[in-house]
């Protein structure tokens, strides 16, 4: 039996409706993203239609949760809409 590694993700939606980010963590990021935009997720159903701007690839869990922690901190926060000229 072959071993095979289980990516995570951090990505960064982007709502096309008010520019409002979702900072998030999965290990299916194709099917994260038609989540969002089905409205299943009840925290990102009332902005779609969302677009990925941003993704990160970790191979542990560990690793991509501490760095979601960060995304959603302030300094976080700050840095994304440094980068991708956000609506607060």
């Amino acid at each position: 039996m072959e071993e095979f590694e289980i990516m995570n993700y951090v990505y960064v939606l982007k709502s096309e409706k008010d520019g409002r980010f979702y900072v998030g963590m999965t290990q299916d990021l194709a099917n994260r993203l038609k989540e969002h935009n089905s409205g299943r997720t009840r925290s990102t159903k009332g902005y779609q239609p969302w677009v990925i701007i941003h993704e990160e690839i970790y191979p542990d869990r560990k690793a991509a949760r501490k760095r979601e922690k960060y995304l959603k901190s302030g300094y976080g926060k700050q840095w994304l809409k440094s980068k991708y000229n956000s609506v607060p």
